[in-house]
């Protein structure tokens, strides 16, 4: 393989590429990159040059035109939707009368989930496609003379393959929990301290006490009418930081239609009638938590909704892990732990890749340190070894 020629193509839509071979190179740990989910983000018009993403999807293919390696891949004229926050770098380049905008981004819009970034297919020598991928893209944006290249929650072995290719590394701290085979929310439970445990009881009881009950619902069971009322409670959480919803009514339609097993959610009911929702995705071994809206204030209801139900989903179903989204200490006395994330970054100018791999390293001291800090707050009579990823 290493004497065959490569062909790079870009694509200005994931509609360019047939889902089937796609989904061969995507696999199946996600929804997030699946073909469906990405041409659901363009179709609704959520993830469009419109909005500041222009796709720019990379395939790699042989000699013979079969697909051995892709990333997601989009032009952005903003930073908004990432969760990796870049926009002293804008501001900096500005300063300098010099453009940021656009850059290219490997990513999953306003999704901040860890998992695959550069897509090699069965039977293909990884290292071989990888180092294709990676070379494709930064010769691409010298060619274009973008000024960078941003690769946003590569899982860590491509962090690792991405850094040792001389992109900066940068890294964050997110909350997950894990699943140490539990076999009931109780049994969870008792790993706590009993201050922690009494908490955790006294927060799940006030929900019952208010008359407030759980439906769980997949994609596939979920009528328009009732998108309607839950889409509503999704937006005014928006609405109320002053900011209009990243995704449509009709993205998380079109998402209950093509992939109605990956798309679940947590319906609080009073008397019956919807007060709230909790949307979460399904993988292969681990929950998503993404988004949470409700129609009033009632008490404990947002951690009820958002976190004791995912837990006891995963419980449940046997999922192995529980990635409720980002930042937020107040995941920590319920049982999320705080865990390392990175992105990696390309940067053309020389004088400023030093100044951000400066930066970069300054950032990534300060976020282990505040990583371990909060580690000694976790809930747990002891953590494990396993317990922090840190």
């Amino acid at each position: 393989m290493n004497q065959a020629p490569i062909r790079a193509r870009f694509l200005r839509s994931i509609a360019d590429i047939e889902a089937q071979r796609w989904n061969a190179l995507a696999g199946d740990a996600q929804p997030f990159l699946r073909h469906e989910f990405l041409l659901a983000l363009e179709e609704s018009r959520c993830a469009v040059p419109r909005t500041g993403w222009a796709a720019r999807h990379l395939v790699l293919e042989d000699a013979q035109g079969v697909a051995i390696g892709a990333m997601p891949l989009y032009l952005k004229t903003h930073s908004r939707g990432e969760f990796v926050f870049d926009f002293s770098w804008a501001n900096a380049y500005a300063q300098h009368g010099l453009d940021y905008y656009p850059k290219l981004l490997t990513a999953v819009p306003f999704t901040p989930v860890q998992g695959t970034r550069l897509l090699v297919g069965p039977g293909a020598d990884r290292a071989v496609v990888e180092a294709v991928l990676i070379r494709a893209v930064t010769e691409h944006a010298q060619e274009q003379n973008l000024s960078s290249w941003h690769v946003l929650f590569p899982n860590a072995e491509q962090g690792a393959a991405l850094k040792a290719a001389g992109l900066i590394e940068r890294r964050d701290c997110q909350f997950h929990w894990f699943n140490h085979d539990y076999d009931s929310f109780d049994a969870f439970l008792t790993t706590f301290t009993a201050e922690k445990r009494k908490k955790a009881k006294r927060e799940r009881r006030r929900v019952a006490e208010a008359g407030i009950d759980f439906e769980t619902r997949l994609g596939g069971e979920i009528d328009a009418p009732l998108w309607d009322v839950l889409y509503a409670f999704y937006a005014d959480t928006f609405h109320r930081h002053g900011h209009d919803p990243y995704l449509s009514l009709e993205f998380f339609q079109r998402i209950g239609r093509c992939l109605p097993e990956r798309l679940m959610v947590k319906i609080a009911r009073l008397g019956g009638e919807p007060i709230a929702v909790a949307i979460f995705f399904i993988g292969a071994d681990t929950l998503y938590g993404r988004y949470w809206g409700a129609g009033g204030n009632y008490h404990s209801l947002h951690f009820e909704t958002c976190y004791y139900q995912g837990i006891e989903y995963c419980i449940e179903k046997g999922l192995q892990r529980f990635e409720p989204g980002t930042q937020g200490e107040h995941k920590v006395p319920r049982g999320f732990v705080p865990t390392i994330t990175t992105s990696a970054h390309y940067i053309a100018d020389s004088r400023f890749a030093a100044a951000i791999r400066d930066f970069a390293a300054r950032e990534a001291r300060g976020v282990e340190q505040y990583a371990a800090a909060v580690g000694e707050h976790v809930p747990y009579h002891r953590a494990p070894d396993e317990e922090l990823h840190l």
